[in-house]
C-alpha cells in the first residue's frame, strides 16, 4: 500500500509522476498538439518538482519534499486556472485568448508560428481537457509530496 512506502520511495514516485506528466505533454506536442501559453506555464512547476526530487534523492534531504509539494500545488493551480479559461469561467491572458490582444497579424503570421488559443480545448478525454487532467494528477502528486515530507523514517 502507498501509505507503507518510505520517504525515498514517495519522493521517487512523486518525481516520476512529474516526469510522466511533462513527458506526456511533450509527446502530445510531438503528435501535433501545439501548446498554448498556459500549457507552457504548467510545465515549469513539473520541471521544478523533478529538479527538487533529484536533489532530494541524491542528497537525502527530506525537507525538500515541501518544495516538491509547493511545485505540484502550483502546477495544479495553473491547471485549474487553465480549465477555467477553457470553460470561459473567467478571462485568461490577453496574449492567448480569443477576446484579448490577438490581431489578424499575429493569427496570420508568415514565419510559420501559429498562436494557440488558451480558451480552446484541443484534446479531451471523459469530458476533461489536458489542463484538467494535469490539475487532477498534480494534486495527486501534492499528496505524495506531503506524505514524503511528513514521513519520519
Amino acid at each position: 500500500m502507498i501509505t507503507q512506502l518510505d520517504r525515498k520511495s514517495l519522493i521517487s514516485l512523486a518525481t516520476t509522476g512529474s516526469c510522466a506528466l511533462l513527458g506526456g505533454a511533450f509527446l502530445f506536442q510531438f503528435f501535433g498538439y501545439a501548446p498554448c501559453e498556459l500549457c507552457l506555464w504548467q510545465r515549469w512547476p513539473h520541471g521544478a518538482a523533478i529538479l527538487v526530487g533529484a536533489v532530494a534523492l541524491s542528497l537525502g534531504y527530506a525537507g525538500l519534499a515541501w518544495l516538491g509539494a509547493l511545485a505540484a500545488v502550483i502546477a495544479g493551480g495553473l491547471g485549474v486556472y487553465h480549465t477555467g479559461v477553457e470553460r470561459h469561467w473567467w478571462q485568461g491572458p490577453d496574449s492567448c485568448t480569443g477576446s484579448g490582444g490577438l490581431d489578424m497579424t499575429s493569427l496570420l503570421s508568415t514565419d510559420g508560428s501559429n498562436v494557440v488559443l488558451c480558451d480552446q480545448v484541443s484534446w479531451q478525454m471523459l469530458g476533461l481537457s489536458m489542463a484538467s487532467w494535469n490539475a487532477l494528477a498534480s494534486f495527486g502528486l501534492v499528496i505524495l509530496w506531503l506524505m514524503a515530507a511528513r514521513r519520519r523514517d
